[in-house]
């Protein structure tokens, strides 16, 4: 059999062609490992790091789309944002700078607080020069709200929620001493049938040095709360008994709260807050009947979105993995987490585990920005820096000290950031918990550190925006799964 010279031809310029598709192929694959490794970047449209003035209920779209239970769920909005309720003048809203100042006295009065507990003086003098004589948690303005009824009949009130906190108080008729201005009609005990005041001596009364971390007082028989936060914020009134509706189903008689007859500070509109800290007389210490310590949320991406605030274990996602819950010495309130590690555009930060053990961590709800070793914060900020070099940087915002100006651009890439926990948990932080904006022209690395290593770390509001969080108390673990929210 013959093969003609024609059949030839073709077959070699068959081969030939082949060939250069092969070599194209090659030094594409060449050209790319030598190009920035996109896989472990973000890219993000520039206009779409500002919040949008029309809110996006993505959260309960998600919820009934999956199919999940939402009678023990609550939507969360940021207290600031379009989907708020409490409707402040812009004038009355704080400023970035603000928040993060108001962060910043979080942070140092959490510090204080533990170093006092521990027994420790060496805590630095310019520190708590500023600090309230009676620790507490900062409230802050970096927060989120959800809505909640109270008394019967039920009144909703719009409260700020908390991690960090452990008593749940709202702003009562008649104010004898002060009360702040509110967007909902402040709640009167005069005007239901199921509000009683708790006596003094009594067991709950007894409760509340821990809870408040101030020494008991009574008014009369009557049991007398008061709690100040770090801001110096604050909140005194009646210990109370009342009935507190989450959900149409889900109603608890003889709730303990404080019923607030002097409230003054930075609460931005909210009635009140609530607490969902471990002491025994938060939230879900006082409904662990029915949920059994377990909660979670989701703080949406934007001020202009929507989150949820669930009880119980309906509806947790099975992607969500759990690590270990621990206690900080000292500081039973807190929700302790053991970080191990960091990774920036994909490749893990040579930082000693020794350095996060230090001084342990904690995961916070109300701290705005997350806190690190200053040893493991110079290490994510070199190695981000180093990723971003091509885009030029603008003044520091505050407590935040890698900021660039992204004015000249429609899109940028930013390096992927994880965290990572106990039980080989790895978090990838969502783009908009990598960066704080506080405008296009200065969007800052969303991180800051400690002034000492010793100091404990926070696991901030931010950094958790769009994670599905999970606090599971009785098992003693918390978990997270990404795309609980938008």
């Amino acid at each position: 059999m013959s093969i003609s010279p024609a059949f030839l031809s073709a077959n070699k310029l068959l081969v030939y062609l082949c060939l250069i598709v092969f070599c194209w192929k090659e030094d594409s694959a060449t050209a790319e490992s030598h190009q920035p490794q996109y896989h472990h970047t973000h890219a993000i449209h520039v206009a779409s790091l500002l919040p949008s003035s029309v809110c996006t209920s993505a959260a309960a779209a998600a919820a009934a789309a999956q199919g999940w239970d939402q009678t023990s769920s609550l939507s969360v909005v940021h207290k600031h944002g379009a989907c708020s309720q409490l409707q402040q003048e812009k004038a009355n809203i704080p400023t970035h700078a603000e928040i993060l100042l108001q962060d910043e006295a979080r942070v140092k009065s959490i510090h204080s607080k533990l170093a006092k507990n521990l027994g420790l003086t060496n805590v630095k003098q310019t520190d708590t020069a500023n600090l309230p004589a009676k620790d507490g948690s900062v409230v802050g303005s970096g927060n989120y709200i959800v809505t909640v009824g109270l008394g019967t009949p039920k009144k909703d009130l719009s409260l700020i929620f908390d991690t960090g906190s452990d008593i749940t108080w709202a702003q009562c008729q008649p104010c004898v001493k002060f009360c702040y201005k509110q967007k909902d009609p402040i709640f009167s005990p005069s005007l239901s049938s199921t509000y009683s005041n708790v006596s003094c001596g009594s067991t709950a009364c007894n409760a509340l040095a821990s809870a408040t971390g101030n020494s008991l007082s009574c008014s009369s028989s009557a049991c007398v709360y008061g709690i100040q936060y770090g801001d110096s914020s604050f909140s005194v009134g009646f210990f109370a008994k009342e009935k507190l509706t989450l959900t149409s189903r889900d109603v608890f008689g003889d709730f303990l709260f404080g019923c607030g007859q002097n409230n003054q500070g930075l609460f931005g509109g909210a009635a009140g807050l609530l607490g969902l800290g471990r002491d025994k007389l938060s939230l879900p210490s006082q409904t662990a009947v029915k949920y059994k310590k377990i909660f979670s949320y989701c703080l949406p991406s934007s001020s202009s979105s929507t989150g949820f605030l669930r009880f119980g274990n309906g509806g947790i996602s099975k992607s969500v993995k759990f690590t270990t819950l621990s206690t900080i010495p000292q500081g039973e309130s807190f929700y302790g987490i053991n970080m191990i590690g960091i990774s920036v555009g994909g490749k893990k930060l040579s930082i000693s585990a020794s350095v996060f053990a230090a001084g342990g961590a904690i995961i916070d709800s109300g701290t705005v920005i997350t806190r690190l070793p200053p040893t493991a914060y110079s290490a994510l900020r070199s190695a981000f820096r180093r990723q971003m070099k091509q885009y030029p940087m603008a003044q520091p915002l505050s407590i935040l000290d890698t900021c660039y100006d992204f004015s000249k651009y429609s899109s940028v890439r930013i390096p992927r950031i994880s965290f990572f926990f106990s039980r080989g948990v790895e978090v990838p932080i969502n783009p908009m918990g990598i960066l704080y904006v506080n405008g296009i022209s200065q969007v800052c690395l969303a991180f800051a550190g400690n002034s000492d290593d010793s100091d404990v770390a926070i696991f901030g509001n931010t950094q958790q925006k769009t994670l599905e969080v999970v606090y599971d108390g009785a098992r003693g673990r918390i978990g997270f799964g990404t795309g609980g929210c938008t």
